[in-house]
C-alpha cells in the first residue's frame, strides 16, 4: 500500500470526510482491520481563502507546495489535494515536489464520462466556476460545463462556501437557494451537476437532485484509493 499524503484544512470539515471515505476505501477493498497509511498537513484556511481572494497565486502556490514537501519529506508517496480551487496550482505544486498527484478535475471527468454524460452543471467558488483552470479540463475531456449565469448566484454560493459550509454551519436556506440554482441549470440543459467544492457535498445530496451528481470529495477520495491500493501490487 502506498502511503497518501494529504494536504488538508480548505477547509477541515471536508478533510474530515477525505480521512473517512479513503479509509472506509481501503478497508472495503482489504477488509479486516486494514485501514489507509496516509498523513494530514492541515494549513490555515484563512490564509488559502485570504491569497486566493487577491487572486495572489503565487502566494497560494507557496502555502500549498510547502505543505507538500513535508509530506514529502514525511514519506508521503502522492499528494492529494483536499480542494477543488486548490488545483490552480496543482500542476506547479506536483512539478515541484516531484511526486504523483491526484488531480480531482481527472478523477470527477473520468466518472462523468462512464456515466455517458455530455453536459453538466458546476458548482463551486468562483474561481472554480469563472476560471477556466477546471473548465479546460472538463472540456478536454468532451465535456461541457455550464455554471450559474447570475453573478449573484455565482457570488452567494462563494460567500456561503466562506462563511458557512467551511465553518461547519448547515442552513437550510442556503440548502433550498442551492436547490433553486441547480434547477436553473438543469431548466438549461444540465445532464448532472457537479459539486465542484468538497463542502458542498456537507449540504447537497443526491437524493436532493433528479440528475445525477458527483460528489468531488468522495471521487476525489475513491481515486487516492485507487492509486494507493493499485501502486503497490
Amino acid at each position: 500500500m502506498k502511503k497518501i499524503g494529504l494536504v488538508g484544512g480548505i477547509s477541515w470539515t471536508s478533510t474530515v470526510d477525505y480521512y473517512r471515505y479513503i479509509n472506509e476505501g481501503i478497508n472495503e477493498e482489504l477488509g479486516g482491520l486494514n485501514f489507509a497509511e496516509c498523513m494530514i498537513y492541515s494549513v490555515n484556511f484563512d490564509n488559502f481563502q485570504r491569497f486566493n481572494s487577491e487572486y495572489d497565486w503565487d502566494a497560494t502556490f507557496e502555502l500549498l507546495v510547502n505543505a507538500a514537501e513535508d509530506l514529502k519529506k514525511a514519506g508521503a508517496e502522492a499528494i492529494v489535494l483536499c480542494a477543488n480551487t486548490a488545483h490552480i496550482v496543482s500542476d506547479r505544486i506536483a512539478a515541484q515536489v516531484n511526486l504523483p498527484l491526484i488531480d480531482i478535475t481527472t478523477a470527477v471527468a473520468e466518472r462523468i464520462n462512464q456515466v455517458g454524460l455530455k453536459k453538466v452543471g458546476l458548482l463551486g467558488t468562483t474561481y472554480t466556476m469563472e476560471l477556466d483552470f477546471y473548465k479546460d479540463k472538463l472540456i478536454a475531456n468532451g465535456i461541457e460545463p455550464m455554471i450559474p449565469e447570475s453573478q449573484e448566484d455565482r457570488d452567494y454560493i462563494e460567500d456561503t462556501l466562506r462563511n458557512e459550509l467551511g465553518r461547519g454551519v448547515l442552513n437550510p436556506e442556503t440548502k433550498k437557494q442551492y436547490l433553486a440554482i441547480v434547477q436553473q441549470l438543469i431548466d438549461k440543459g444540465a445532464e448532472g451537476i457537479i459539486l465542484g467544492c468538497t463542502e458542498i457535498p456537507l449540504l447537497i445530496h443526491q437524493e436532493d437532485i433528479q440528475v445525477p451528481v458527483f460528489d468531488t470529495t468522495k471521487i476525489h477520495a475513491q481515486a487516492a484509493v485507487a492509486f494507493a491500493l493499485e501502486a503497490g501490487k
